[in-house]
């Protein structure tokens, strides 16, 4: 099962501030425990939200909105993709993850949809064409 760990933003981190070299290394050092164990698909920092847009749909009309966006906390400043067997190990794995901010933070936890998850309504060619969209991705990166 895959989990994304959702690193929240704060006024720090919608103000542009950098980690610095201690978090980094920190950091660093996480990242490579979550690769030698292999759970770890992908993960990013997050631009502050001033740098980002929205789209908001309605029917058929599309409005872009600018950011900054409000409520620093809602927002989200970096990911994780991981590999695990359970929400409790992907619960443990974040659990040890040096704080990403200075003082309080938090990590979201939410599983990935997966083919299987979606039932009758993902027939046999919509897997195929996932599968091939997917083997396509994977060879541009």
């Amino acid at each position: 099962m895959r989990f994304m760990a959702i690193v929240k933003a704060d006024k720090n981190s919608e103000a542009g501030v950098m980690p610095d070299q201690k978090l980094l290394a920190e950091m660093g050092k996480f990242n490579e425990e979550l690769v030698k164990a292999g759970v770890l698909l992908a993960g990013e920092g997050l631009h502050p939200s001033s740098k980002g847009a929205r789209v908001r749909f309605s029917g058929t009309k599309r409005t872009v909105i600018d950011g900054p966006f409000a409520e620093s906390k809602e927002l989200i400043a970096g990911f994780w993709i991981l590999q695990v067997k359970s929400r409790e190990e992907a619960i443990e794995w974040i659990k040890r993850c040096p704080n990403p901010m200075e003082g309080e933070s938090e990590i979201e936890l939410r599983q990935v949809f997966e083919p299987d998850d979606f039932g009758d309504a993902l027939t046999p060619e919509l897997r195929e064409a996932e599968a091939r969209l997917r083997q396509q991705a994977a060879t541009r990166t």
